[in-house]
C-alpha cells in the first residue's frame, strides 16, 4: 500500500476511533484507545515516509520540520479545545465527538494535497553502504531502544503535568495551560532546529535533547511548583518532537530503501515505551504519596543513561 493511501486511511481511522469514545460503554474504551493509537502510529509512519520522500524529490528537505510541527500543533489545539470546553461545561461524550470531528476537519487539507500529488517514484538520497554491517546494525538497535526510552520518559510528564499543576494551583485557567504549552513548544522546536539537524550531528542533538528531557521529567519530582511544572512542559515539549525528527532522519539516512521499516521500528519502540510508562507508574503509585516522584525519577534516569549512550555513539560515528 502506498504511503499516501495508508496516511488517508490512518487519519480517517484516528478520527473515527476518537469520536467513538463517546459511546457510553466503558468496556469498549480501552480497545478503542488502543485502535486509535494503532491508527495514529500508522499515520505517523505513512506521513513520515511519504512526506519526507516527497520533500526530497522536490529538493525541499529543509521543510521537514513543518511535518512534525503538526504533531505539537495538534496537541496544543486539542489542549486549548479541552480547556474552553471544560470551562463551558461540555460533558465527556460531547467532547470526544468534538475532538473526533476536529481531527477529521484538520485532515481534510491533507486529503486534498494527497489527491493532487503524483505517485512517488521511489526512495531518494544516498544509500548507506554500512547499513548491513554488524556494527551499524548494533547501533541501529541502540537507537531503537533509545527511542523507546524516550517514549517511556515522555509519557510520564505528558500524563501527569496537568495533575501536578492542579495540585499547586486551583485555577483551571492556569493548570489547564500545561498541555497547550507542551504542544506549542513541541511545534516551535521542530521549526527552529530543522536547519541545525540538516547541518549538524543528529545523534549529538538527539543526545542533548534526551538529557534535557530528563531534566524536565525530574524537575517536578524534586520540587513541585507552577514554575518547575512550566519549565518541565517547555523542556519535554521542546525536545520530544526534535528527537522524533532526528530519529526519523537518521533512519532514512542509514537505509533510504528501507526507511519505512526502520521508522516503523522506532515507532513501535515508542509505543512500547508509552505503554510501559503508565504500567510502571500504576505500580509505583500504589506505594503512596512518594510514588509519583519515584516514577518521574526512574523516567529521568533512563533518559540520562540513554542520552549518555547517544553522545558516545555520536562521537564514534563522527
Amino acid at each position: 500500500m502506498r504511503g499516501a493511501t495508508l496516511a488517508v486511511l490512518a487519519l480517517l481511522a484516528t478520527a473515527v476511533f476518537t469520536a467513538a469514545m463517546a459511546w457510553p460503554f466503558p468496556a469498549t474504551w480501552v480497545p478503542l484507545r488502543f485502535l486509535a493509537g494503532v491508527a495514529s502510529a500508522w499515520a505517523f509512519v505513512a506521513t513520515s515516509v511519504w512526506c519526507l520522500g516527497a520533500l526530497a524529490q522536490q529538493g525541499a528537505a529543509r521543510l521537514a520540520g513543518w511535518i512534525y510541527a503538526g504533531v505539537g500543533g495538534g496537541i496544543a489545539i486539542a489542549g486549548l479545545h479541552y480547556l474552553f470546553a471544560a470551562a463551558a461545561g461540555v460533558r465527556s461524550p460531547a467532547l470526544w465527538l468534538q475532538l473526533g470531528g476536529l481531527a477529521l476537519l484538520l485532515a481534510l487539507p491533507v486529503f486534498a494535497v494527497i489527491a493532487r500529488m503524483p505517485p512517488a517514484s521511489g526512495p531518494h538520497g544516498p544509500r548507506s553502504a554500512g547499513v548491513g554491517s554488524p556494527g551499524d546494525a548494533g547501533r541501529t538497535l541502540g537507537l531503537v531502544i533509545c527511542y523507546g526510552i524516550m517514549g517511556f520518559g515522555y509519557i510520564l510528564p505528558a500524563t501527569f503535568l496537568p495533575v501536578l499543576a492542579h495540585r499547586v494551583v486551583d485555577d483551571p485557567r492556569v493548570f489547564g495551560l500545561a498541555w497547550p504549552i507542551f504542544g506549542a513548544t513541541a511545534a516551535l522546536s521542530t521549526l527552529l532546529v530543522t536547519r541545525l539537524l540538516h547541518d549538524s550531528n543528529r545523534l549529538r542533538i538527539w543526545a542533548v535533547c534526551q538529557l534535557l528531557m530528563g531534566i524536565g521529567v525530574l524537575l517536578p519530582a524534586a520540587w513541585a511548583s507552577i514554575w518547575t511544572i512550566t519549565v518541565s512542559a517547555l523542556l519535554v515539549g521542546g525536545t520530544f518532537m526534535v528527537i522524533t525528527l532526528a530519529g526519523v532522519q537518521e533512519m532514512r539516512m542509514r537505509a533510504p530503501a528501507h526507511s519505512a521499516r526502520l521508522v516503523s521500528h522506532i515507532t513501535a519502540a515508542f509505543a512500547i515505551g508509552q505503554i510501559a510508562g503508565p504500567v510502571t507508574s500504576a505500580m509505583l503509585l500504589s506505594m503512596g504519596k512518594g510514588g509519583l516522584a519515584f516514577t518521574l525519577a526512574i523516567g529521568a534516569s533512563t533518559l540520562f543513561v540513554s542520552g549518555a549512550w547517544l553522545w558516545s555513539a555520536s562521537s564514534i560515528r563522527s
